[in-house]
């Protein structure tokens, strides 16, 4: 094309004047106009190849080099009508220039030179640049974007590829980008698993721009591989057999970059792949076109929402509601209300008269359970809680939401009452005709819950004695309904208001919300102004309550309570050089640190759930070496000052006891982290006769004393693990201190409470390492006594969702009834009943058809089916998540075709949806590990202490149901293969479950969860009420499936995303500023949806692609 001025000397020249010519139309901003009349005249002046006046028109410059100037993609139509460039000119220039190279080699410090520039390891047709530094765009995507864009249209259109030679031209190239984005995709595959492993990095939210960025270009370019590969004038020209390369190159090149995009743009790539396959497969080995590998692979790319299955009805079962509040309330309680609500709109679809009585039945259900299985009071106490203090805040919202919905909550609690078991939730006439004149805890839960009803305005009056079936003697609290603002400034003026509301949670009077939370918005601030002596009392008040921390769980999460704690005592201020007094600043630190200790260990918090992110934290540390002793060598000089002062303090009678200078030197942190170290010491020495017991007793008695009992948790955790290891000298010294500090000669009224708080903290583990030594020396007599004096702790030591020993054992024997003897497994069953996996198998089996037996046939007045969720827990734990999955699969395959078929369905999706509380701690990292693991050769010695840079450990996790179920569905294909049966259970039980734990689209997040108002503000009317409109009722409400920290709930998140891949605008390969290039791919052609004078013209004047 005109070159022949091109020549040795005048090359040099010609690029010169382009590049000047193309920098003065930029410096003066020419309209693309005046540009197209001047570009012909200069061209002939100086002629120049295609290649090097797309080179220059795309490349950046040393002054320049962030991104392509807005102008040039408005020059280059111009000079593609004139052919001064082509496709492949300009296609290469794209290539060469582009910052995807710069994302690549940022991978390898030594291949990008620090201003950005790289040396180029040679170029087809641009030899003369070979190893010379090529200057990257900054910032090229857009632009990529928007210029790939227009090239694709162009070659759909036919005007983009004219010759055969630019066709092979456009091929080579295209391998090359192919095999660039393959490689940026795998860099950012790489960050993210760094990013699950050790955190975000520096910059992270920079880098999700880039990935967004970099995906609309590489949609872009997807879509110019789909026209290219569909452009006729191609096609004929792979057709040659000259073109066998060419074809080879392309089909490597595809198969290596389709999976980038498979999830992305399904559909596109799976007509890439049907290129690939049969247009390149013809000229590819015949150990490349396996039929069953192609098969295969295409049978990966048809989405599960495409497979066509016959659908079950569906049907919400009486279980199903029943299932999931037993597993948010089994441990810790897990009724956020955003999660609640967000899974209670997937499941009724914002039928509010359901949700509400199934909600009130299944809530009265689980209640009746917990009786049925004689839980006891302790247990229930939570329960009983749940149903009378939440559930009618619940129910307030539904009230207050949209009126388009109409909701009468009298006629909906009149309606679930009605279905109530009255001999185990008798009514008020019903408690006097008892036989049974013994109070139970949960006698009085009808009218408990009817007048909370009332307190909330659900109920009138006369509906109450309807509902009670007689005059109530019963009345409404005389404060009446709470409003938590109010009660916020009251505490704040008055501690002992703040100590009376904590009494008050254990009412049944339907206050308590507010309470809790006004409870937890005062420790917040006293947090906040550092006033730990008020705080001081609340803690300890608080830690000797148990069943009190349930109930502020259920309307607080544990990182709302306890995050600033941990944030005063990591930063603890109350350490003055100058002060005159120390034993106040270690009484008040134990005393905060206690409350932390009591939530941490009665519900087996890590860090993560306390909001712990430093390296740093003592409380991180505490967590997860301070039941572990560190041997001398490990401590520094003046860790050892430390452990030689408080083993002469508390032993050296001479010393005088514990003094302000032994306090002084060492801060409270670091006498917390070597208690460990200290009994280690104190059971060496007793052991080797160093320690009489007369001594032993002497310093044990200033432990044992207020100001250091909160210690004890370490040092009894350390010698609970000790217990289990140690030598029969190392055990015998160990007894003899637990003698010492449970059964004490003397103690204050106040230091008795305070070990009782102790005592509720470590009596689990202890009970274990005594019961194991009892078995190892059966003779001995001393271990009984310290049996019975931990045995009122033992109820109140933990609420983890953790199976007892013995339901394990009743779940593992081989006396199980599996009514379902007849299904296709039970002859493989049967044969290996007597090992405890199958007999924990069977005992699910059995669980899972009661359920659905009962949910068929709910009797009026009757029992619910016996269930509780530690069996799932325990199941998913000992069996593991695909085994217990393949047990609930075969379940559903039995029930196929049978009246119990959706009723099934409804049970294994709620088994699969359920929370789960358990927090493994066999399977979390050092910084999450459970306070009582021990680690390193069953010493319980500590590692190590890691360097102060060094960041936490991910924490790890078992393999949920649902992503057991997921990997199942990803298999669909093949399961269908062997049993097309199974193939569609596993389908359709996917799509239940997704259904289910579907987020609300983020458009709804404004929403906020629904019962926060009721709790901020307790003085809203019902239905005239306003909380604010929340629009479509549970909808709505549900549009708050984040939490309050703007975090997606942790059991919901495993689902989300399932096989769908990228949602929304990323399959658009939109252009700058966000106009122009929507895709539609539900029009005719490829490009459907476009039209160059209303997309293109109007971000893009002048753009016209008829190249003809």
């Amino acid at each position: 094309m005109g070159t022949d001025s091109a020549k040795a000397g005048g090359l040099p020249a010609a690029i010169a004047a382009w590049s000047g010519f193309l920098h003065i139309a930029l410096m003066r901003r020419l309209d693309p106009d005046k540009f197209a009349d001047l570009a012909p005249i200069h061209f002939a002046e100086h002629p120049l190849p295609p290649i090097i006046v797309a080179d220059i028109l795309l490349r950046p410059t040393e002054a320049y080099q962030y991104t392509l100037d807005q102008r040039v993609p408005r020059y280059l139509p111009a000079l593609l009508k004139q052919r001064r460039v082509d496709v492949p000119s300009v296609l290469r220039a794209l290539y060469k220039y582009s910052s995807a190279h710069l994302k690549v080699q940022s991978q390898d410090a030594n291949a990008l030179a620090g201003d950005g520039t790289e040396k180029e390891e040679g170029d087809e047709g641009d030899e003369s640049q070979t190893k010379q530094q090529i200057i990257r765009w900054r910032n090229s995507y857009t632009p990529d974007d928007m210029i790939l864009w227009r090239l694709a249209q162009a070659v759909h259109q036919g005007s983009g590829i004219k010759t055969a030679r630019q066709a092979i031209q456009v091929a080579r190239v295209l391998a090359k980008w192919m095999a660039l984005f393959t490689e940026v995709a795998a860099v950012f595959s790489r960050e993210e698993a760094y990013g699950s492993l050790h955190g975000p990095r520096r910059g992270s939210l920079r880098g999700l721009q880039v990935k967004d960025q970099v995906q609309g270009a590489r949609n872009a370019f997807v879509m110019f591989i789909v026209a290219f590969s569909e452009n006729p004038l191609v096609l004929s020209v792979l057709d040659q057999p000259v073109c066998k390369g060419i074809c080879k190159m392309l089909s490597d090149a595809l198969q290596a970059f389709i999976p980038c995009i498979m999830q992305g743009l399904p559909d596109l790539a799976g007509r890439l792949e049907l290129f690939r396959s049969q247009t390149l497969g013809r000229y590819l080995p015949p150990d490349k076109k396996d039929a069953t590998e192609v098969n295969g692979y295409m049978d990966n790319l048809i989405s599960l929402d495409n497979v066509q299955i016959p659908e079950v009805p569906i049907f919400n079962s009486r279980a199903g509601l029943y299932i999931y509040l037993s597993a948010a309330l089994v441990g810790r309680p897990l009724v956020d209300d955003s999660t609640l609500f967000t899974y209670l709109h997937n499941r009724y679809q914002g039928d509010i008269q359901s949700t509400a009585v199934q909600l009130i039945l299944a809530s009265f259900d689980l209640l009746a359970n917990a009786v049925f299985r004689n839980e006891g009071p302790k247990t229930g106490h939570l329960l009983k809680s749940y149903v009378v203090n939440k559930v009618p805040l619940i129910l307030v919202s539904l009230a207050t939401t949209s009126t388009m919905y109409p909701f009468n909550p009298e006629l909906c609690i009149t309606e679930a009452l009605g279905q109530v078991d009255t001999n185990v939730f008798p009514t008020l006439s019903g408690m006097f005709e008892m036989s049974n004149t013994s109070s139970s805890f949960h006698d009085s839960v009808r009218q408990d819950f009817c007048f909370s009803c009332q307190l909330h305005g659900l109920l009138s009056q006369t509906a109450i004695e309807n509902l009670l079936g007689d005059i109530t003697y019963q009345s409404l609290p005389d404060e009446g309904r709470y409003v938590k603002e109010n009660l916020v400034q009251a505490c704040l003026q008055d501690v002992d208001r703040t100590q009376k509301l904590i009494e008050e949670l254990d009412n049944m009077n339907g206050n308590v919300g507010a309470a809790a939370q006004a409870i937890t918005e005062v420790i917040s601030s006293l947090c906040r102004n550092r006033e730990t002596m008020t705080l001081k009392q609340l803690c300890i008040q608080l830690a000797a309550k148990p069943l009190s921390l349930d109930v502020l769980l259920l309307f607080n999460r544990p990182q709302n309570i306890l995050h600033l704690l941990c944030e005063l005592l990591d930063d603890w201020e109350g350490y003055e050089e100058d002060q005159c007094e120390y034993q106040p600043v270690y009484e008040e630190f134990g005393s905060i640190l206690l409350l932390l200790l009591a939530f941490v260990y009665r519900y087996n918090l890590s860090a993560a759930d306390l909001g712990i992110r430093s390296p740093n934290s003592f409380v991180g540390k505490l967590l997860s070496g301070g039941s572990l002793y560190r041997p001398l060598e490990q401590l520094d000089e003046y860790e050892k000052d430390h452990v030689n002062g408080w083993l002469h303090g508390l032993f050296d009678t001479e010393a005088r006891g514990l003094g302000d200078d032994l306090m002084a030197s060492c801060p409270p942190q670091d006498f917390y982290l070597l208690m460990p170290t200290l009994f280690h010491q104190i059971v060496i020495a007793l052991s080797a006769g160093y320690l009489t017991d007369d001594m032993l007793k002497g310093g044990l008695e200033y432990v044992v004393d207020v100001l250091l009992l909160p210690s004890l948790v370490p040092a009894i955790l350390y010698l609970s693990n000790q217990l289990w290891v140690g030598g029969a000298q190392i055990q015998s010294a160990i007894i003899k201190i637990l003698q010492v500090i449970l059964r004490p000669s003397s103690m204050s009224n106040e230091a008795s409470a305070m070990r009782s708080s102790v005592l509720n903290i470590v009596a689990k583990p202890l009970e274990h390492a005594l019961r194991s030594y009892q078995r190892q020396d059966p003779k001995c007599q001393e271990v009984e006594p310290l049996l019975r004096a931990i045995q009122e702790n033992l109820s109140l030591s933990r609420r983890t969702g953790g199976a007892d020993h013995t339901e394990l054992e009743s779940w593992c024997s081989t006396q199980v009834n599996n009514n379902n003897a007849n299904n296709n497994n039970n002859s493989a069953n049967s044969a290996n009943s007597a090992t405890p996996h199958n007999s924990l198998s069977a005992a699910v089996r059995h669980t899972v058809q009661s359920l659905i037996q009962w949910a068929q046939n709910p009797p009026l007045n009757g029992m619910p089916a016996t269930y509780t969720h530690r069996q799932t827990l325990a199941a998913v734990k000992m069996l593991g998540a695909k085994r217990l999955l393949s047990i609930l699969l075969d379940e559903l395959k039995s029930h196929a075709d049978t009246p119990q078929t959706s009723i099934a369905y409804d049970v294994v999706t709620a088994l699969i949806c359920a929370p789960d509380v358990t927090n493994d701690a066999s399977l979390a990292a050092t910084t999450t590990t459970s306070p009582t693991t021990t680690t390193g050769a069953g010493t319980g010695t500590a590692p190590a202490p890691p360097m102060a840079e060094e960041a936490p450990a991910p924490q790890q996790h078992r393999v949920s149901l649902g992503e057991a179920l997921k990997a199942e569905a990803d298999d669909w294909k093949k399961i269908q293969k062997s049993d097309p049966v199974m193939a569609e259970t596993v389908v359709r039980l996917y799509r239940r479950v997704e259904a289910q734990t579907a987020l609300p689209p983020p458009a709804a997040a404004a929403a906020a969860a629904m019962l926060q108002p009721e709790l901020d503000a307790l003085g809203v009317g019902v239905v005239g009420g306003d909380v604010g409109a929340l629009g479509d009722a549970i909808a709505a409400a549900a549009a708050a499936g984040l939490d309050g920290s703007g975090v997606v709930s942790d059991h919901h998140h495993h689902l989300v995303g399932g096989l769908g891949g990228e949602v929304g605008g990323s399959v658009v390969g939109a252009g700058a500023g966000g106009g122009g290039g929507g895709l539609d791919l539900g029009g005719d052609g490829l490009f459907g949806g476009l039209t160059t004078g209303s997309d293109f013209e109007a971000d893009f004047p002048g753009w016209d692609m008829d190249l003809s």
